[in-house]
C-alpha cells in the first residue's frame, strides 16, 4: 500500500503560481506511476498530469503549459507546478499512484489517494 499525503495549496489571486507536493510513503520501491488530479465543486473529479518512474509524463489538453508534473524519486515526493492561475483553477487537488507501469489520467486507474489540498485563485 501507498499513503500519499499533499500539501501546497492555498490562495492566490490570478495570474499567480503555486507548487503542490505529495509524499509517499509506505511500499513505495515497486515501480509507481502517480498522477494530480482536482474536483471543482458540482463537477467530476479530472485528470490533470500524470508521470511513471521514470518520469516520462502525460497531460490533459487542456492543462497543458500551465501545469508541470514532475516527481523526486529519492525523495518520494510528486509536485506540480501550476502559473497563471485563473478562477477556474479553484477546486482541490489530489495526488494519486498505483503500480504498475505508464501513466493513466483516469480516476479508475489508481487505488491510493491522498486526502486532496484546497486551492483557491481570486480575481
Amino acid at each position: 500500500q501507498v499513503q500519499l499525503v499533499e500539501s501546497g495549496g492555498g490562495s492566490v489571486q490570478a495570474g499567480g503560481s503555486l507548487r503542490l507536493s505529495c509524499a509517499a510513503s509506505g511500499n513505495t520501491y515497486k515501480s509507481t506511476y502517480m498522477g494530480w488530479f482536482r474536483q471543482a465543486p458540482e463537477k467530476e473529479r479530472e485528470g490533470i498530469a500524470s508521470i511513471d518512474a521514470v518520469s516520462r509524463t502525460q497531460y490533459a489538453d487542456s492543462m497543458k503549459g500551465r501545469f508541470t508534473i514532475s516527481r523526486d524519486n529519492a525523495k518520494n515526493i510528486l509536485y506540480l507546478e501550476m502559473s497563471s492561475l485563473k478562477p477556474e483553477d479553484t477546486a482541490i487537488y489530489y495526488c494519486a499512484a498505483d503500480y504498475g507501469m505508464g501513466t493513466s489520467l483516469g480516476k479508475n486507474a489508481y487505488r491510493y489517494w491522498g486526502q486532496g489540498t484546497q486551492v483557491n485563485v481570486s480575481s
